[in-house]
């Protein structure tokens, strides 16, 4: 989970949970906004495209703040695709880097 100050807590929630908080607002999975499984906010957990996150904020006026964000596969187009490294990638350079110093 990352540990930077400005990312808020981030967490997968339950079959249970997700049912319970759609019936709540009469709403489908399609109807949560969407997060792209490559956020950095989801870096460190073991997420899937459908997956329900509850991302937990502090806030000023309502002391604790809770929204809901559906993962979507893909990256957030802002992002260059060159700056996205992929896990496969970076074992690849990490073998790599272990045969170099191997030579």
């Amino acid at each position: 989970m990352p540990k930077h100050s400005l990312i808020p807590k981030h967490e997968v929630i339950s079959k249970e949970e997700v049912d319970e908080l759609l019936q709540k607002y009469k709403i489908s999975k399609e109807n949560l906004p969407k997060i792209y499984i490559t956020d950095p906010g989801l870096e460190g957990l073991e997420v899937k495209a459908g997956d329900v996150i509850k991302i937990t904020r502090k806030s000023p006026t309502a002391g604790t703040a809770y929204y809901y964000r559906v993962v979507i596969s893909g990256h957030n187009p802002k992002i260059k695709e060159s700056e996205i490294i992929r896990e496969e990638e970076a074992l690849e350079w990490e073998d790599e880097e272990e045969e170099e110093m191997e030579e």
